[in-house]
């Protein structure tokens, strides 16, 4: 058996693995290089983009949120605008149904009062009417002191029912 191991083999084998070194620097590792570098590029691109695209979305947020924050104050002072305008309304209807009350109060005080004033007159005439009555029977009568206190008797009596 001579020796295990064959050194023009092995020396072949070796320049064939040389060969296949270079060939695949030459022409398989320039590329996957450019590759991962034309890769590692546009990775660093697009990380590059999604961070401007974060700021311009975190001051697009802050700039909608001011304006929320406007609008929020430009309705309360609407709201307090109108809150204001109600109170106001309210207060003139409120002094225009006093008026108007005051105004009826008087008016039902005038009427009571024109009432009150056609009841003393129609007392008044009844009054002289039962007087004028009264003094009539007497004068068609001579009567004597008994008989004139009986018909004044009646004559109080009719009186007072008239009232």
């Amino acid at each position: 058996m001579g020796s295990l191991i064959d050194f023009k083999q092995v020396l072949t084998q070796l320049l064939g693995f040389l060969i296949f070194l270079f060939l695949l620097r030459a022409f398989a590792w320039k590329p996957v290089l450019e590759m991962l570098e034309a890769r590692k590029a546009k990775i660093a691109g697009d990380l590059a983009e999604a961070e401007q695209k974060k700021q311009e979305a975190t001051a697009l947020r802050a700039k909608l949120d001011q304006e929320l924050r406007v609008i929020d104050q430009q309705a309360r002072q609407k709201i307090q605008e109108a809150v204001g305008e109600a109170q106001r309304m309210a207060g003139e209807i409120r002094a225009d149904a006093q008026a108007q009350a005051r105004a009826r109060l008087e008016r039902a005080e005038q009427e009571i009062e024109g009432e009150r004033a056609k009841a003393q007159k129609a007392l008044h005439e009844d009054m002289a009417r039962l007087a004028v009555g009264g003094a009539e029977r007497i004068l068609r009568k001579k009567l004597d002191e008994p008989e004139q206190r009986r018909l004044i008797g009646e004559f109080i009596a009719e009186a007072g029912e008239l009232r």
